[in-house]
């Protein structure tokens, strides 16, 4: 297999030509938006850019997972070694509402675990990049921005202690578990933002902890927790030890708590 680094540099050019096709159907303002089990909303936005993606990835020889692709059965997905893990178009509610705040997903995932990770902002047009191999950088156009990983992991009961903790929340997806779980803080300050850019808040030291105890999907986390396991950070299950592991039989993730 290619080096990590050559395959992140391949994923990076698909997900900014996946984000110029999003934001063309972002200004046109025709999003033909349907409906997937569940009420998902569904646009073509999230379409053409599962369509680059694909075209763009295939030249890697590794099988790609996406959120909008065909499902492929898990006899045949435990036998990859390594394969992309990717949500076209993540935040899709936002899109519609016209925030900015949606992103284009990217994992390279190896056995059950996410190996690298890019998160593409197409408003922003910023790049966020992560592997063991590469360290974590953003690109904002064209200015780049490295994240040194901690010297040592953030411990929850460190938090705990912490005055002025700032936790970060879902913007469509609230749930009373989660209300109960921030009432843990006194006196934290929320801040509520769309897509996995809840994430690089964590990485830009602009909220301490994440708690998601709603349902997400494998593609929903993938990227953003190979950046932050490159940064020394965490994303984990709610026993706040054991992470978040993929390709499992159901791709439904369990709850989960980042820092």
């Amino acid at each position: 297999m290619a080096e990590i680094r050559h395959l992140l540099e391949i994923a990076a050019y698909a997900a900014r030509e996946a984000g110029k096709a999003i934001m063309e159907v972002y200004h046109s303002g025709r999003f033909l938006t349907e409906m997937k089990p569940g009420e998902f909303p569904l646009t073509r936005a999230d379409k053409n850019s599962h369509t680059l993606l694909t075209q763009h990835l295939v030249s890697t020889n590794l099988p790609v997972l996406s959120e909008e692709g065909i499902p492929v059965d898990f006899m045949e997905r435990k036998r990859w070694e390594y394969f992309w893990l990717i949500d076209p178009l993540d935040g899709t509610r936002e899109f519609i509402n016209k925030n900015g705040q949606f992103t284009v997903n990217i994992a390279l995932i190896q056995g059950n675990q996410p190996v690298g990770g890019l998160i593409y902002v197409p408003c922003q047009d910023s790049l966020y990049t992560g592997s063991k191999e590469t360290g974590v950088h953003k690109n904002e156009k064209g200015t780049l921005t490295h994240f040194p990983p901690l010297a040592d992991r953030i411990q929850f009961q460190d938090l705990l202690q912490r005055k002025n903790i700032t936790v970060v929340a879902s913007r469509s997806h609230v749930s009373p578990e989660t209300t109960s779980f921030i009432n843990q803080f006194p006196g934290a300050r929320l801040i509520s933002i769309g897509s996995s850019l809840k994430f690089m808040l964590l990485l830009e030291n602009q909220a301490d902890i994440y708690p998601r105890l709603g349902s997400t999907m494998e593609w929903d986390t993938a990227a953003a927790h190979a950046i932050l396991n490159a940064s020394n950070r965490g994303v984990y299950q709610t026993d706040l030890q054991s992470e978040l592991l993929y390709n499992k039989p159901d791709l439904t993730n369990p709850f989960f708590i980042a820092f």
